[in-house]
Parts: C-alpha cells; structure tokens; sequence
C-alpha cells in the first residue's frame, strides 16, 4: 500500500529531475519562431557571411538590397553645385599651391644655378616657392569661385541639373576672367572655357555614349 502511494524511489526521483531539468531549460528556451537549414539557405544575404542556423533571427531582415541610408523630403541623392563648390574651390587652391611651389622652386633653382649653397641663395629660393604658389593658388580659386558662382546661377534660373549648365558656366567663367582685356580677350577666355567644360562634359558622359552602364 505504500509503495502504490507513494511510488517508487527511482521514479520520483527521475520524475523530479526531469521536472528540474524542464524548469532550467525554460530559462534558456527561446520562445521565438524557429527556422530550419532549408529555410535559411534559401535566403540570399548580399556581401554578407553565412548565418549560422541556431540563430534566432529572419534573415529576411538582414538583406541588404535597399538603400542603408534615408534622405529628407525631396533630397537629392547626389550633392547639388552648391554642396560641391566647397570641395571644388578648396582643392583648386590646395592644386594651385602645390603646382606653383613647384614651378617656383624650379624657377628658383634654374635663377640661382650660378649662385653657391648659401643663405641668399636659398631665400631667394623660398622667395619664388612662396610667391608662386600664391599666384596659382589665388588664380586657381578665382576660376574655381566664378565656375561654381556661375553653375549655381545657371541651375536655379533653369531649374535643372545638366551638363549645359556645366558648360555654360565654364563659358561665362572664361569671358568674365579674360574681359579686363577687352572684347577679343573675353571671347578668347569664353572660347578656352567653351572646350574645357564641354571636354568635362564629354568625359563625364563617355560611358552613357558607349552605351555602358554610368559610372557612380
């Protein structure tokens, strides 16, 4: 009679550690929903490495074919003229710098060849580095301000993004920075804009010509 009420030793000792066991394991137990090695295989993950299976996450989410940014109503994906007219104008004072430093210390060299390795010889040297990396770099970021000035003009007036707007200020830029010379010297500059910033256009555009993708 007591061992029927009771039970076995044995069995309540298993039934009880089983119990243990199913309590523990709740602890750790995910509750979310499980995905199979099939399932998980047949979701492609662009750039990314294989998931391991036992991860409870949809790997649905982990896909990376949208975008992984967000833009404001009505942006642009790409900077407008006047968001690049900073980096334009600033590399083409730091371009004019490091070109006229080495033009004049090729000046400075080429002066002073006749001249021993002295103290006037190389202030005279350091003269010409100083001065005509700021001749270049003023020039270069003139022609840099009036293109970027002129561009942002021209696309607010059309209210368009083009490459006509590219070559039309490269024109005006050429006209405006040669008219102290007069009439002739002013289309002379127009003329010189007119062929660079439409071979920047060209260049811009050569892929689209071919019939190949852009380039990004």
């Amino acid at each position: 009679m007591d061992s029927d009420r009771g039970g076995s030793p044995s069995s309540q000792g298993s039934s009880s550690r089983a119990g243990g066991g199913g309590g523990f394991g709740g602890l750790f137990r995910s509750t979310g929903p499980g995905y199979s090695n099939s399932e998980l295989a047949g979701v492609p993950l662009t750039g990314m490495s294989p998931l391991s299976p036992y991860l409870n996450v949809d790997p649905r989410y982990l896909t990376q074919d949208a975008d992984e940014f967000i833009l404001p109503t009505g942006a642009n994906k790409t900077r407008g003229r006047f968001e690049l007219a900073f980096f334009t104008i600033g590399s083409c004072c730091m371009t004019g710098a490091l070109f006229g430093a080495i033009n004049g210390l090729r000046m400075g060299l080429s002066e002073t060849k006749h001249m021993a390795w002295s103290k006037p010889r190389n202030v005279q040297v350091l003269n010409l580095v100083t001065r005509q990396g700021a001749t270049w770099a003023n020039t270069l970021g003139s022609l840099a301000l009036l293109y970027s000035v002129f561009g942002v003009v021209v696309e607010k007036a059309r209210g368009a993004e083009d490459d006509l707007n590219t070559v039309a200020a490269g024109t005006m830029t050429g006209m405006l920075y040669k008219s102290p010379g007069g009439v002739r010297g002013a289309v002379r500059g127009g003329v010189v804009g007119l062929v660079l910033s439409g071979l920047y256009a060209l260049y811009n555009n050569w892929d689209h010509l071919k019939g190949s993708p852009t380039r990004y």
